[in-house]
């Protein structure tokens, strides 16, 4: 299996490039299935995830093809609706095709969905959605099977701020008859960009980054060209990056207003954050003052960015408190920063921190996908080396990061052990 070797590096200095969002273009993949016809999506990122989505979307018949960062997605001969367990299960977005096979075909079986281990992530307000737009379901053997004469469009309140099921609600009322209104929505960008895509293919979606979206279905949707919005945790991992190196970095191709929790908190720990047109630039402290963080649902901190603040934290100057409030397993990755030395201590949904100087650098694994990128950041501060395992998590989400974080000076291998 391969490893990251990651050893103590000078402050982390330049200009990096962000891709395209993976938590956007995932649902907009999976909403492809909606068209008749052929849909090409621009500034599509090369990541495990997404390979994952196609190879899903052409089990399902569809004809996939990737030229650079441009994916053009032909579903127009669609030969199965069931998803199966080998691909499904690899990631949980996955279960994201069920909306829109149901309100293209009137039936869709999908298996029970996997992904980062993270928290108990249930599927029953997707189900809930779909039973309000005139869906039976019935769930056996592992799998959900979801048939319907016709989608009427019907109110839906959603009892937590699901993305998910947000999603999949409205790709799946972008083809029901009439007007759906989904309160309490998830209000995240990718909600947004994902809205962007339904209203460019035909249907009418109003309301997006609120709490309460109204679609109105159409008959048929429309062939298009879409370009997908950029990766804000992507682009806030190399900000924290640069913070925890005292560093100074230019992060391009970004969206402040879809980062303002994470730079209101870097300003807090001491940092120097300038805004431009689409960049951001962020200039490290040196010395990394402590602060509180709460994750919740947008527009509060968001919880992809909490693991990464928690390395900041740990070697801050005073105490910190981070407290997870979207998934209860989101401090897997304490036990690792543990061993590099980190004072931290778990009590129910909080984290109590003590900053000390220095971490040591360990042998780590990455637990999910953010935690992994945080053990990248504390690795590159830490005394010695650090040798984290289980990066395929870390490959799921972050477009060539060993080179990325090499060309702004940092000292990180891949190896095949």
């Amino acid at each position: 299996m391969a490893y990251l070797l990651v050893s103590q590096s000078d402050s982390l200095r330049g200009e990096v490039e962000i891709s395209g969002a993976k938590n956007a273009v995932l649902p907009i993949i999976a909403a492809t299935l909606l068209v008749d016809g052929q849909s090409v999506i621009k500034g599509v990122p090369n990541l495990s995830d997404v390979k994952v989505i196609c190879d899903l979307l052409s089990y399902l018949g569809a004809d996939v093809k990737f030229e650079g960062d441009t994916l053009i997605v032909n579903a127009k001969n669609i030969r199965t609706n069931e998803a199966p367990y080998d691909l499904v299960s690899k990631m949980r977005a996955s279960f994201l095709v069920m909306g829109p096979l149901l309100a293209r075909f009137k039936r869709a079986t999908v298996s029970m969905p996997g992904g980062c281990p993270i928290g108990s992530r249930p599927i029953d307000l997707h189900l809930k959605g779909f039973k309000a737009l005139g869906t039976k379901i019935d769930v056996e053997h592992g799998c959900i099977d979801a048939y319907t004469t016709k989608l009427i469009g019907n109110q839906i309140y959603l009892d937590f701020p699901s993305v998910g099921a947000t999603e999949n609600i409205m790709m799946a009322a972008a083809l029901a008859d009439g007007v759906t209104v989904i309160e309490n929505a998830a209000e995240e960008p990718e909600i947004v960009d994902l809205a962007n895509f339904i209203n460019a293919i035909g249907a009418k979606v109003r309301g997006a980054g609120t709490n309460t979206i109204r679609i109105t279905g159409a008959s048929k949707l429309n062939e298009v060209e879409y370009t997908v919005i950029p990766d804000r945790i992507e682009a806030g991992t190399y900000m924290v990056a640069s913070a925890i190196t005292r560093g100074d970095i230019t992060i391009k191709n970004v969206i402040s207003d879809h980062l303002r929790p994470v730079i209101a908190k870097l300003l807090e720990v001491g940092c120097i954050v300038e805004e431009g047109g689409n960049f951001i630039r962020v200039k490290g402290p040196d010395i990394i003052k402590s602060t509180d963080i709460k994750t919740m649902p947008h527009p509060g901190f968001p919880t992809d960015m909490q693991s990464l603040f928690m390395t900041l934290l740990s070697v801050s100057q005073g105490s910190s408190i981070v407290t997870e409030t979207v998934f209860e397993n989101r401090f897997m990755n304490v036990a690792e920063l543990k061993r590099m030395g980190a004072d931290i201590k778990i009590e129910g949904k909080s984290a109590m921190i003590n900053g000390i100087e220095q971490l040591q650098g360990a042998k780590v694994k990455a637990t999910d996908l953010r935690a992994g990128a945080s053990l990248i950041l504390a690795g590159l501060i830490a005394k010695g080396d650090t040798k984290i395992s289980d990066i395929y998590h870390i490959e799921r989400g972050y477009v060539d990061i060993i080179n990325k974080v090499s060309a702004l000076g940092g000292t990180i291998k891949r190896i095949e052990d």
